[in-house]
């Protein structure tokens, strides 16, 4: 990569500060190319990739054969209303349920959309009288005003109240709490399997397995929110088959068309005819570019062996991550399922990620105090490595500073 193509980063800065609303903190580097786990800045600087695309590039960045089929979609058409039959949407849909749970799809494009379709169709299929959802604290769902409700994290919700109606939160892991918030109102338990924003949190050994004989012996809908965990991250294509507990419903997005923006929702055959016509929709749900990218991520997770590479790379990451908890006292806890870590510290987690951002690695910090990876499951040996040795490096920089004030 070569400097002089792009405007530098400082007068991408001067563009931002100006014209877009600062809704994010974003660091003030402006990248121009990826590919695999490797990005560029208008600079010519090379990082490598720990946390790519926010999780949504689990093939990468730019991976050969999405960028092939979106390349040639594009050319051929790029979006009809849902109104008219696509055979790209429908055989995404098929890709997807012959490898989950025999289910139809609802097609949309965050997953703050999937989780919203998800509340839906769980109070259609309340008939009215049942409407109320249990979810979890640590979760997150999303963004939107229904989702952002669902999520239990009163730092979300600052400011935006009155929030809506329905929700009733329980901890994560805690199967009694959650038994004593059904009541006769009760339509669905919503649950991340592995909370992400949470802090890379697994659940406690049985508690999935609680959530669905709750929900078996009241009646109730199992909503899985897999954006995180879904399409290939924890080494299987979903993350409730790492757990071998059937939910109900699950929703997707990040990850599922290999860094085109897509979501979507699986339900039941029995099920899912409760979102009937007319009371939901998304207008570039499962467009022929997203649904293109989606077959073409499928295809490229099962031609490459993906799903067995990452169980290569969570045994690789596992070994050398404990390594460090002998040197680093301040890392408490490390969390792992498949391509989701979560290093948990007794100390502030921005400065690792700045240590890690001005030594060429690109990292996350979740919770304030816990350092989020998502590496994309196609990542080499080499990056691997020089990867680890980046954060290594990092935590060192960071441990000397602890020391000396």
């Amino acid at each position: 990569m070569t400097q002089g193509h792009h405007p530098s980063s400082a007068r991408t800065q001067e563009l931002f500060d100006r014209f877009v609303i600062g809704n994010y903190r974003r660091y003030p580097v402006n990248l121009v190319k990826g590919v695999g786990s490797e990005v560029w800045d208008a600079e010519g600087r090379r990082y490598v990739d720990f946390f790519p695309g926010w999780g949504c590039n689990l093939l990468g960045h730019c991976p050969p054969k999405v960028v092939q089929a979106v390349r040639d979609q594009v050319g051929e058409l790029i979006h009809v209303p849902n109104s008219w039959l696509t055979d790209l949407q429908g055989r995404w849909a098929q890709l997807l349920s012959e490898r989950s749970f025999d289910g139809q799809a609802f097609f949309c494009n965050s997953g703050a959309e999937a989780n919203e379709a998800a509340i839906k169709l769980a109070r259609l299929h309340g008939k009215g009288d049942r409407y109320r959802i249990v979810s979890f604290t640590g979760g997150f769902h999303g963004r939107t005003l229904g989702a952002l409700t669902a999520t239990a994290q009163p730092k979300y919700h600052e400011g935006l109240g009155p929030l809506v109606a329905g929700f009733d939160y329980a901890p994560f892991g805690d199967l009694d709490a959650a038994a004593r918030l059904i009541g006769d109102e009760t339509c669905a338990i919503l649950v991340e399997p592995i909370q992400g924003e949470g802090g890379v949190h697994l659940p406690p050994d049985g508690f999935l397995e609680g959530l669905r004989a709750l929900c078996d012996e009241h009646g109730l809908l199992l909503i899985f929110d897999e954006v995180q965990t879904g399409c290939g991250r924890t080494g299987e294509w979903f993350g409730y088959q790492r757990f071998g507990v059937l939910p109900d419903v699950i929703t997707l997005a990040k990850s599922l068309c290999g860094g085109i923006a897509g979501g979507a929702l699986l339900a039941r055959r029995e099920i899912a005819p409760s979102l009937r016509p007319g009371m939901h929709a998304s207008t570039f749900g499962g467009n022929p570019i997203a649904a293109a990218a989606g077959i073409a991520t499928i295809e490229t997770i099962e031609d490459e062996g993906l799903l067995e590479r990452v169980g290569g790379l969570e045994a690789a990451f596992r070994e050398r991550i404990e390594g460090w908890r002998e040197r680093f006292d301040f890392i408490d806890e490390v969390r792992i399922a498949g391509m989701m870590i979560g290093i948990a510290l007794s100390i502030e987690g921005a400065p690792v990620v700045q240590a890690a951002l001005d030594n060429g690695l690109l990292i996350n910090c979740t919770q304030g105090t816990v350092l989020r990876l998502l590496p994309a499951m196609n990542l080499d040996d080499e990056q691997f490595e020089e990867g680890c040795d980046l954060l290594e490096k990092s935590l060192t920089q960071v441990q000397a500073t602890l020391a000396a004030t």
